[in-house]
């Protein structure tokens, strides 16, 4: 598990807000699953949850409520790369919003308004948006962390592949 980073661990009121779900050990599971590139589910889940967090503080939101529930936006605990070819569900991107609610309410104390930001945070996808100007921000933080995280993922590679061709090019010029 990547190490949560020392801004997190110091924001008290953050792990005030979260420390019952971080400390699970369900919601550790998570770190078993591959998100976006090299990001586990559960690096995802804590990145989102701390933008989303930090947002909503800063403009005097329920930054508690926030927190839990992007926390949980992708508590579906399986491997999604592999989800067609073990269920034959093909739209994973429509169908986790309500497989990480009911896992978040089948083993966490959530709040309806919580279950709701769970449950929309994939909107356009899932038809009706969230209720509650905090889904929105947490809908906004997972498309800023996806991104970077997936655009880290093809950096790399891009990388990996312009070393490969700086080695070609060196070996046959000298």
């Amino acid at each position: 598990m990547k190490k949560i980073t020392k801004e997190v661990k110091n924001d008290v009121l953050y792990i005030e807000a979260v420390s019952d779900i971080i400390s699970s050990v369900h919601f550790k599971k998570m770190d078993k699953f591959i998100m976006h590139g090299t990001t586990t589910c559960l690096e995802h889940c804590i990145d989102v949850s701390y933008m989303t967090y930090k947002i909503c503080r800063r403009y005097g939101l329920d930054y508690k409520s926030a927190a839990r529930a992007a926390l949980l936006h992708d508590f579906f605990l399986y491997d999604w790369h592999r989800h067609f070819e073990e269920t034959g569900d093909r739209f994973h991107g429509f169908t986790h919003p309500r497989k990480a609610m009911e896992n978040a309410v089948k083993y966490f104390k959530i709040s309806k308004k919580e279950q709701n930001m769970i449950l929309r945070h994939m909107w356009p996808l899932t038809i009706i948006p969230p209720r509650t100007i905090e889904g929105m921000v947490l809908l906004y933080a997972d498309k800023v962390c996806t991104v970077k995280e997936a655009s880290a993922g093809i950096r790399n590679r891009l990388s990996d592949k312009f070393n490969k061709l700086c080695r070609v090019l060196y070996v046959t010029e000298n």
